[in-house]
């Protein structure tokens, strides 16, 4: 015989349900917040494979379609897999090393990017159950490290988007690399701070509601100020073939990881 929770008592912060206006902005801002990660990824990649933008753009679908399938599976739980717990799965930026080396390597490319996703992916299922076991060996110093020396690591990719792109740029007349003269400019690196003093103050004054959502409120207030000035576009949303699906396989298929040569992580 199950008990029905007593109406008189408190309920905690974590089990309480918000009004749909604040769970649709709490919702939106961990999504922005996830999307700015899981776009990085296919971005910093996509750069190294010198791929088309609309390459870069179909690796940004798949990205973001496996996002929503696995944080699916980890919020309502399918069989023995998911945590069920209210979480949203992002991209890794532990892999971005490994996939770079592979990138570099003009006998890998892409399709051997692939089959070690694949491996990886198989790898990790399997070695769940123990890893499970195995947390005790790695306290919070420990794990705070690793996120650490990654967070350092990619320090220079968010430099370099917060001084608006990479330092060198190729020349389309000459072919040959020259200074951006548009990297380092004040209007970039106002951006990138305004939203850091947005978030920080938000963070240190705010109340409630109001710095929870301190995100998004940082975000809006860049798009308050550089709207006027033609700065912030919404063009590039809108193409002339209007919406497609992500096709899996569509850009290039793994089969080197059942070849006699494979060029992955075997």
């Amino acid at each position: 015989m199950t008990t029905r929770p007593d109406p008189d008592t408190p309920v905690h912060p974590v089990d309480e349900i918000l009004p749909a206006p604040r769970l649709f902005a709490l919702g939106l801002q961990h999504v922005l917040v996830m999307y700015a990660g899981a776009v990085a990824v296919p971005l910093i990649l996509g750069a190294a494979l010198k791929l088309p933008k609309d390459q870069i753009a179909l690796l940004i679908n798949a990205d973001l379609l496996c996002c929503g399938i696995v944080t699916l599976i980890q919020a309502l739980g399918i069989g023995p897999f998911g945590i069920r717990l209210p979480v949203m799965m992002g991209v890794t930026f532990a892999a971005v090393s490994p996939m770079l080396a592979m990138a570099a390597n003009p006998d890998l490319g892409i399709t051997a990017i692939f089959g070690a996703v694949i491996v990886a992916g198989l790898f990790g299922i399997f070695l769940a159950p123990v890893i499970s076991r195995l947390l005790p060996l790695f306290p919070p110093v420990v794990t705070g490290t690793i996120i650490a020396v990654i967070g350092v690591t990619l320090m220079r990719v968010g430099i370099n988007w917060a001084a608006g792109g990479v330092p060198m740029i190729k020349d389309l007349a000459t072919g040959q690399m020259v200074p951006n003269p548009a990297y380092g400019a004040p209007e970039h690196l106002g951006v990138a701070f305004s939203v850091l003093v947005v978030i920080l103050l938000l963070s240190k004054y705010g109340k409630g509601f109001v710095a929870k959502c301190r995100c998004c409120w940082g975000w809006c207030s860049v798009l308050w100020w550089r709207w006027p000035w033609a700065r912030s576009s919404l063009t590039g949303w809108s193409r002339p073939s209007g919406s497609r699906w992500s096709i899996p396989s569509s850009s290039a298929c793994p089969p080197s990881i059942w070849s006699r040569r494979p060029p992955c992580a075997w």
